[in-house]
């Protein structure tokens, strides 16, 4: 889920050809006969390969070669191939999170993407963008995810919906008796209370003169990130929030508030769409709520791609192949096996795929949210910011202190660990 990109503009649609997107690189006659009989390998993320069966019947039908797909979460597959590259187990063609792709490329793990920019204009801005490094492009995005509010409709009618976060704070005071809450969300995790940090002006990195992600600037804990930890500490220290959300397993305690009909509302993403439906939840999905200063919450836009393996033996082939599987037709026909709302501009306007109430709400959301830091200094935010938060929602730290440490302790790993890269 951490993944995730100023992402203004994000749904815009593009007047681009299927038959363009369709397109890949050329290979010579030559190189076409000798990829006959070869087999290439697909790491598909869980549960995900029935989107890709017929794109991947097609392209060994049109190349007469073999693609064997094997699922693998899509979050760990880079430390798969890391043992796997090298030993000639590995995959052609992977696909990862966004947030990955500069660690990837600092580790040379994946090959740099020699594609046409007509190809690259298919998709949106924030999505490319998450596949580029020094300006070079390493995967084409095939979905793109954001945090988004999903409500319970036997609690909370649609009209009756808190417009900002301080209204639904106002909500939970008079209706969380301990046992049944109003609204949830895992706001001891940055990738979650970013949303408010960030509303209120805290970010992760700020930005060089070229626009480029700048370790040197830190922004979590200016004032910004300090006032929207305040109003986060005071769900917790208020009971608004059950404990037993703070930590490892706070994802299942309040994904289970939610489906037993025990939480009116809770900040997720579409990953759970499926899981909520089978609970049998008559639920709705909005956009993220606004705060009191006018903004509207942010949220980190996670970017799932297609990337080649630097281990790859048939590199031209599997580029064709990810350029394929992420062409606008094939990604309109991966959207309704998976319904993983696909990067492609022009789909943004597909009435098959906005009448889904998720693809809308992901849709409105990305207009405010930001995209997930992809440079390998972003590995030593994780861990330091969450542990900073933990302490803020359990009372333990006021939030400046907190986050004040939490920075020193990012800034001391980053020097350590990336100095000189």
């Amino acid at each position: 889920m951490k993944m995730v990109k100023k992402y203004a503009g994000v749904m815009l649609c593009a007047a681009v050809s299927l038959s363009l997107a369709a397109c890949g690189p050329q290979e010579s006659s030559s190189e076409k006969t000798s990829s006959k009989g070869s087999e290439l390998v697909v790491w598909e993320d869980k549960e995900k390969s029935i989107g890709i069966k017929d794109a991947v019947a097609e392209f060994e039908k049109e190349h007469d070669i073999k693609v064997k797909v094997v699922e693998k979460p899509y979050a760990q597959q880079i430390e798969d191939l890391r043992m796997d590259g090298p030993a000639g187990t590995g995959p052609d063609v992977l696909t990862m999170p966004g947030d990955q792709i500069g660690t990837a490329v600092t580790e040379g793990l994946i090959k740099e993407l020699n594609i046409e920019k007509d190809i690259q204009s298919l998709y949106t801005d924030a999505s490319i963008q998450s596949q580029m490094v020094d300006q070079k492009l390493y995967g084409l995005p095939k979905a793109v995810e954001t945090t988004v509010l999903f409500y319970n409709k036997d609690l909370i009618s649609e009209d009756e919906l808190p417009q900002t976060l301080e209204e639904w704070y106002d909500y939970s005071k008079k209706t969380a008796d301990g046992s049944k809450f109003g609204f949830l969300a895992l706001f001891d995790q940055i990738y979650y209370a970013q949303s408010v940090m960030g509303g209120y002006g805290g970010y992760i990195f700020g930005k060089d003169k070229d626009g480029n992600d700048d370790p040197s600037d830190l922004g979590i804990n200016n004032k910004g990130a300090v006032k929207g930890a305040e109003l986060i500490q005071k769900f917790y220290q208020d009971g608004l929030f059950p404990a037993g959300i703070v930590g490892e397993q706070g994802i299942n305690v309040l994904e289970s508030l939610f489906t037993e009909g025990k939480a009116a509302a809770i900040i997720s993403g579409p990953w759970n769409v499926e899981a909520f439906s089978k609970a049998g939840i008559d639920y709705g999905i909005t956009k993220l709520p606004k705060l009191e200063n006018g903004k509207n919450m942010s949220s980190f836009i996670g970017v799932k791609s297609y990337n080649v393996s630097a281990f790859s033996k048939h590199a031209e082939l599997a580029q064709e192949l990810a350029v394929f599987l992420a062409n606008e037709k094939n990604s309109k026909k991966r959207y309704e096996q998976t319904k993983e709302v696909p990067a492609v501009q022009s789909l943004a306007s597909d009435t098959a795929i906005m009448k889904s109430e998720a693809a809308r709400a992901v849709t409105e959301q990305s207009r405010f949210s930001e995209q997930t830091p992809n440079i390998p200094e972003m590995n030593e935010i994780w861990t330091p910011a969450d542990s900073a938060l933990q302490t803020i929602a359990t009372g333990k730290a006021d939030p400046k202190r907190a986050l004040d440490q939490a920075a020193e302790t990012a800034k001391g790993q980053m020097k350590a660990k990336h100095s000189g890269t």
